[in-house]
């Protein structure tokens, strides 16, 4: 069994992006949007991830879209989760905050 282990704090002085992890990495403790498998989308806190993308993240709001039979406009409900930990199989993008 292998063990994983959790980035959770960024590299001091190390702001450039070389690798797609180091543009997560610059995310930590910042609010980023996960894009999930089936309709979810994610907005909070990154807090940790690891190789696998699995990811820690707080004050959490998830959007659920989804059809209903026979509805050609999308539906969408939102839920708000203090901690999640989202596993990184379902995770399709990670978007960081917005640089000014």
């Amino acid at each position: 069994m292998s063990s994983t282990t959790l980035s959770t704090q960024p590299e001091p002085s190390t702001t450039t992006v070389s690798e797609p992890f180091d543009l997560v990495r610059l995310s930590l403790d910042e609010i980023v949007t996960v894009k999930l498998r089936v309709g979810r989308v994610l907005k909070g806190r990154l807090h940790a991830y690891d190789s696998h993308c699995n990811l820690i993240m707080s004050n959490v709001e998830e959007t659920i879209t989804y059809f209903e039979d026979g509805d050609e406009e999308p539906k969408s409900i939102k839920k708000h989760s203090e901690m999640m930990f989202v596993r990184g199989d379902s995770v399709i993008l990670i978007s960081p905050p917005t640089r000014r």
